[in-house]
């Protein structure tokens, strides 16, 4: 059976009957004619889908064509969705590697400061270079919604106190004497 897809919009919008004129099995010129019932929406047939037509043999020796209309499906949404969601994992993962990685250069940076005994004040300013550029990737995090924003306070939160702890270490940093008011 050979199988002949035609595109919908190169048929009229009003076609009653089709005549297919070709070989047959007996070598002869002429094929059956076509009729499409009626009762057929024709919008249904032509409109959103494909005509396909199939030939099949028939005892009496004449080639008819049989049609059937097959709609094009939409993509199904769950399958839309699933393809969004693993392009938004693979964002996420990326820009969530990124904050860990910048993390992890500004604590090594400031454990690398603590070890140091003869440590100058200026020394720091390079680490807090790093730790603006965490911030702004936390922050950027935040905002296209890759991290919650508490995850993002606490992750800069980490940071500064571990900043804090390191110029308190070296005297860098005194710390204020809370004052109790009465």
């Amino acid at each position: 059976m050979a199988t002949l897809s035609l595109s919908c919009l190169a048929l009229p919008s009003k076609l009653r009957n089709l005549s297919l004129i070709g070989p047959s099995s007996n070598q002869s010129s002429t094929f059956k004619s076509l009729g499409f019932s009626t009762n057929l929406s024709h919008n249904y047939l032509f409109s959103n889908g494909n005509l396909s037509m199939r030939t099949t043999e028939r005892p009496s020796r004449h080639l008819s064509v049989v049609c059937e209309a097959a709609p094009t499906k939409k993509a199904d949404s769950a399958a839309k969705r699933a393809r969004q969601a693993e392009k938004r994992r693979i964002y996420n993962k990326s820009r969530k590697s990124e904050i860990k990685t910048r993390m992890k250069k500004v604590l090594e940076a400031l454990d690398v400061l603590k070890k140091k005994t003869d440590a100058a004040s200026e020394e720091i300013v390079p680490v807090e270079k790093l730790i603006a550029e965490a911030y702004s990737v936390i922050d950027k995090a935040v905002r296209v919604g890759t991290l919650h924003r508490n995850t993002g306070a606490r992750r800069k939160s980490r940071l500064a106190r571990r900043k804090k702890a390191v110029e308190i270490h070296h005297g860098w940093y005194t710390p204020a004497a809370t004052v109790n008011a009465v």
